[in-house]
């Protein structure tokens, strides 16, 4: 089944991403974390689908996507950074592998952050606090850092930011990859589930890292938005 959504709301989060509220179909449900397939509703852009997970929480009034654009190379993200109010969108059905499976490590890559968003503010709704939680988030430079004050704004969230194409970021950023060396420096493997989102070769480095340092599969939560 497919729904139509009309953009009610676009403001930029970063230099290429923006934040996108849409009218809510009744009826629709989804669950913190899941994403969908969503098209322009314009010619020759109809079949065009790409995955984007939810940022509102499932009992908002709006639907909301942060979405980076990628103009270089994907026409779909570089139009849905221009669309303007009451533009459309079509949607299928929610999906997705990244569900609240407890407290933990959230390891992220780019956009792939955005499976974690809702998750986390449901939870810091539920608890009050994430003092359980450790947000690590790896970007190329500091101004792609998607929300990051939002995330150092929930209460008792260990964040961790680190940049690969930025030798001089500001204060609070690293500047190293994600591996081994640097997990083994920030987490305890036996307690917390693993959560991870990003391109596919991070996922599988990181995935091996994980394991590598005695983390068990069984807690190691993965998802690939493309």
């Amino acid at each position: 089944m497919t729904h139509t959504l009309t953009l009610k709301r676009i403001e930029p989060v970063t230099h290429d991403t923006n934040h996108l509220w849409f009218d809510r179909p009744e009826g629709f449900e989804f669950r913190p974390g899941q994403a969908v397939e969503l098209a322009l509703d314009a010619d020759g852009w109809r079949d065009e689908k790409r995955p984007f997970t939810f940022v509102s929480l499932p009992d908002e009034e709006d639907l909301e996507f942060v979405i980076k654009s990628y103009p270089d190379h994907d026409g779909v993200t570089e139009r849905i950074g221009r669309l303007t109010p009451g533009d459309r969108v079509i949607i299928d059905e929610p999906w997705g592998a990244i569900t609240d499976e407890g407290p933990g490590y959230f390891i992220a890559g780019g956009a792939g952050i955005t499976p974690f968003v809702a998750v986390l503010r449901k939870r810091l709704a539920e608890n009050g606090h994430l003092e359980d939680c450790t947000l690590i988030f790896s970007n190329e430079t500091e101004r792609d850092i998607i929300l990051r004050r939002d995330f150092e704004r929930m209460n008792g969230l260990t964040t961790v930011f680190t940049v690969t194409g930025d030798s001089d970021p500001g204060d609070g950023v690293e500047t190293r990859r994600i591996d081994r060396q640097f997990l083994s420096e920030r987490i305890d493997p036996a307690r917390g589930t693993y959560y991870i989102c990003g391109p596919e070769p991070m996922i599988d480095d990181i995935e091996t890292a994980l394991r590598d340092l005695g983390v068990p599969e069984d807690r190691i939560v993965t998802e690939d938005l493309g």
